[in-house]
């Protein structure tokens, strides 16, 4: 052991010491509450969507010819196929879940406040991207309600003002769902997108750890307090990571990824509905019309992405201002509501 260990400290010369004292930053004692470390948890996520993504990749065939058989081959013949569909597919579902929810835990506790801003602007940019990864994903099925799902993507795209129809090509590689549409859902959701996801977190983790963890301070509780990140935190996101998994593995087994008819352009569906993280938006195109809809929708993302200088405009103005709490409370309100309204009704 020490043979190998020399041979390794002579073409590695990094040591233990050197490797705790990078990683080991001290983090605050709130961290310590599950519920105030999400960011860990859609990371996670997103490294189990990478390698079931891989591992599903072997067979899926991203033709309109292909793909529906390849789906079904890997759902019903493949060994261990249905399992690692199922995990893709609910891990999917979480890691939307999660990021939202993270989103939400930094709005709500301030902490995309000075100097925090940018890396709300790529937690918002992550967010985006993992609600197109999600969609991109959905479609790649090439069943009837994943192809018409596409079909009305594409047509909402159109309604965007001046490039609306310029973006509707290039996602569906031409006027209407086509051969190459699939190709090009494929690329977006196993190469494009994913890259794209990676940068942002190394970014977003890099400013993380150069500014630090914004600290909470709560009457009665440890304020103040600081433990190490290595290993103490890292025991606990590894802890989160295995229930995580159980938790996967159950619902996996339990309520597998079920296969539809297949795609079929000639026949439309009478009912057609996203998956629930789109409920939102689905139901605020059908309460305004086409443009209006995608135009108001496109406005309230804009003023998201910059609420931390809005915010910060707010409260030079009124110091100690309460107003993005009430914007948030009603916007929590909404999202719940529209999600729930969509969800009940029948079309």
């Amino acid at each position: 052991m020490s043979t190998i260990k020399r041979w390794w400290s002579e073409r590695v010369p990094i040591s233990g010491d050197e490797i705790r004292a990078m990683t080991n930053e001290p983090v605050p004692h709130h961290i310590k509450h599950w519920w105030f470390c999400l960011g860990g948890t859609p990371a996670y996520l997103f490294l189990v969507q990478i390698i079931t993504g891989i591992l599903l990749a072997i067979y899926y065939q991203p033709t309109s010819q292909g793909a529906y058989e390849s789906v079904r081959y890997i759902t019903e013949e493949a060994r261990f196929g249905w399992y690692i569909r199922s995990v893709h597919k609910w891990a999917a579902t979480f890691m939307v879940a999660a990021v939202i929810l993270h989103q939400m835990r930094v709005f709500f506790t301030g902490a995309y406040r000075k100097p925090r801003e940018l890396n709300w602007i790529i937690g918002m940019f992550l967010l985006v991207c993992t609600l197109v990864v999600g969609f991109t994903g959905y479609s790649l099925v090439f069943e009837q309600l994943s192809y018409w799902g596409a079909t009305v993507g594409g047509n909402i795209t159109e309604s965007v003002p001046v490039i609306g129809p310029w973006m509707k090509r290039l996602l569906l590689g031409g006027d209407s769902y086509n051969e190459h549409t699939l190709s090009r859902f494929f690329i977006l959701h196993a190469a494009v997108l994913p890259t794209i996801m990676v940068l942002l977190i190394v970014i977003h983790i890099s400013l993380i750890r150069m500014h630090g963890i914004s600290d909470l301070r709560f009457r009665g509780d440890e304020s103040g307090k600081k433990f190490n990140f290595f290993p103490d935190h890292a025991m606990t996101e590894l802890m989160l990571g295995l229930v995580l998994m159980i938790v996967l593995s159950a619902l996996a087994t339990i309520f597998p990824a079920s296969l539809g008819a297949p795609a079929d352009p000639l026949t439309t569906p009478e009912v057609i509905k996203p998956e629930w993280f789109f409920y939102v938006t689905f139901r605020w195109l059908k309460l305004f019309p086409g443009t209006a809809a995608v135009l108001s929708m496109g406005f309230i993302v804009f003023v998201m992405f910059l609420w931390p200088f809005i915010d910060g405009w707010v409260r030079r103005r009124k110091p100690g201002s309460e107003f993005s709490v009430i914007v948030g409370i009603l916007a929590v309100f909404a999202i719940i509501g529209l999600t729930i309204w969509e969800a009940l009704v029948a079309h």
